[in-house]
């Protein structure tokens, strides 16, 4: 999500936690130092009060556009052909929750058989 939002332009901080309101502030900066060491995403921090920060794809972040742009493209076809599954999918899962299970756990004496 993070590169998806620096695709366009750069962004501040306070900018990236209001396009993405469930990632805590915590795991964001987590993100962003990550992809700062990666050599994706740059930092750039403004001498001047209050302090101005802003992220930006580097020219090898550039790279993976169109990586993400074909992401974006099919989570958009997906979601589009699964609005129009919904109801016969919906019923199919609903009847199959409460199905029993196969258990995996295999007795001794079986994995000798095998």
């Amino acid at each position: 999500m993070i590169l998806f939002h620096l695709l366009k332009e750069k962004k501040r901080f306070m900018e990236l936690t209001r396009l993405m309101p469930n990632t805590t502030q915590r795991m964001l900066t987590l993100q962003l130092r990550e992809l700062e060491a990666d050599g994706i995403v740059a930092r750039h921090v403004y001498p001047q009060v209050p302090p101005k920060v802003e992220y930006e794809l580097t020219p090898f972040g550039t790279t993976l556009a169109p990586v993400l742009i074909s992401l974006r493209e099919w989570g958009d076809a997906y979601r589009t052909h699964q609005s129009g599954a919904g109801s016969a999918e919906s019923a199919r899962d609903a009847a199959t929750c409460d199905a029993p299970t196969q258990s995996r756990k295999r007795t001794a004496g079986a994995m000798k058989a095998a």
